[in-house]
């Protein structure tokens, strides 16, 4: 099995407590207008003129009047929609200047095709110059029309568990062993700063995963060999806390820039452990308590009801014991059967509200940065021994 195996779910497409925020104000989809509001032909043919000399009640039922009310609803309706494209322009006004884009002319078109094409023309724009832009909307309140951007980091559908027992195995072996220290400081920043979840901590999604498959474990009896697999259990769970033990050690951080200053490379092994923590070091020093969860979607209101439909961060981020043998491959499979029930995953994602209020500068580099730093990780712990015997 390859690393590109293990570490991808199949599906096609809680541990940690998020704080809830404020309810954001109710809003819905703008929808285009359904036909543009007919006016009278020129020249139409005149009302009949009514003779002095004729019946009186004759006439005046002859005679076809516009109802007042219809008149009334006509013109608030032009008013309304007057209203509805200059708070759109304006906040068009706002997106572009926040992203440095020159929007294309649309004011002299017919709405709603001018509107239309105005967010057609923004959305092709920032998809070639802003990095992780997912797309514009058009919103409506009671008080206004404004546009809102999303940007969000895919994923894809990759597992990113980050295996403890290669470090366990590099501090033992006297040839690797400031390569484990170097790599334990790394994995302390990703402990302590990035908040990665950790499989021994209670609550945490592979913490229930393990509890769940040991207990099946032991209460299958008719297997020859339970009492090994058991073992296996014993050996995650005992690797795991002494692991945990060492980068919980605040003090890696401390010395982390010492540790990658003194650090000697001599073969290609050393490099990539140098090059990845090069990198963890300037995300750290950049970034110094920037969670991997900062900007993972929260549901407000009746999206918590719709909780059960979305793949959690906390879910498919982790340490984990190991990612190779039968006990990775029997948790590999339940994960792949439960997130194939779900019909999307959460990812990191940026909303910016163009309504008049202030616009967060935010942007995914942290997530792009850090995902890329767990997926190198991975991959240099997951070859560690297939690396040494070469």
């Amino acid at each position: 099995m390859n690393y590109e195996q293990t570490h991808h779910i199949g599906y096609s497409q809680t541990s940690r407590t998020e704080k809830t925020k404020a309810a954001a104000r109710t809003v819905k989809q703008l929808r285009p207008v359904d036909a543009e509001t007919q006016r009278c032909r020129p020249g139409a043919e005149r009302q009949t003129q009514v003779s002095a000399c004729g019946d009186a009640s004759d006439g005046f039922l002859k005679v076809s009047f516009l109802p007042k009310g219809d008149q009334t609803k006509t013109v608030q309706a032009c008013r309304e929609t007057a209203e509805m494209q200059k708070d759109f322009y304006t906040s068009l006004c706002r997106l572009a200047e926040h992203y440095a884009i020159v929007p294309m002319p649309t004011c002299h078109f017919e709405f709603p095709y001018n509107t239309a094409l105005a967010v057609w023309d923004m959305e092709e724009k920032l998809e070639k110059s802003v990095l992780n832009f997912q797309q514009v909307r058009v919103l409506q309140d009671s008080h206004k029309t404004y546009l809102v951007s999303e940007e969000k980091y895919s994923t894809g559908t990759t597992l990113y568990y980050i295996p403890t027992e290669p470090v366990y195995q590099m501090a033992h072996d006297p040839k690797r062993r400031k390569n484990a220290q170097l790599l334990i400081s790394v994995c302390s920043y990703l402990y302590h700063i990035a908040d990665i979840p950790y499989f021994r901590q209670e609550g945490s999604y592979l913490f229930w995963l393990y509890e769940m498959h040991r207990e099946c474990t032991e209460q299958d009896e008719d297997r020859e060999e339970n009492e090994r697999y058991v073992r296996e259990f014993d050996k995650a769970e005992l690797i795991g806390d002494i692991v945990e033990q060492k980068i919980f050690n605040r003090m890696n951080l401390q010395v982390f820039e010492k540790r990658l200053n003194t650090f000697k490379t001599r073969d290609a092994f050393d490099r990539q452990c140098a090059e990845l923590a090069g990198k963890a070091f300037e995300l750290y020093s950049q970034y110094p308590s920037e969670s991997i969860f900062r900007n993972a979607p929260i549901r407000i209101g009746e999206e918590e009801e719709t909780e059960t439909e979305s793949i959690g961060m906390e879910k498919y981020i982790s340490f984990i014991s190991d990612t190779k043998g039968w006990l990775y491959e029997s948790l590999a499979e339940s994960i792949n059967n439960e997130f194939n029930e779900y019909a999307q995953m959460d990812e990191p994602t940026i909303v910016k509200c163009f309504d008049g209020t202030d616009t967060t500068d935010s942007s995914l580099d942290f997530e792009s940065r850090l995902f890329a730093l767990l997926d190198d990780l991975c991959e240099l712990l997951y070859n560690y021994k297939q690396t040494e015997n070469e």
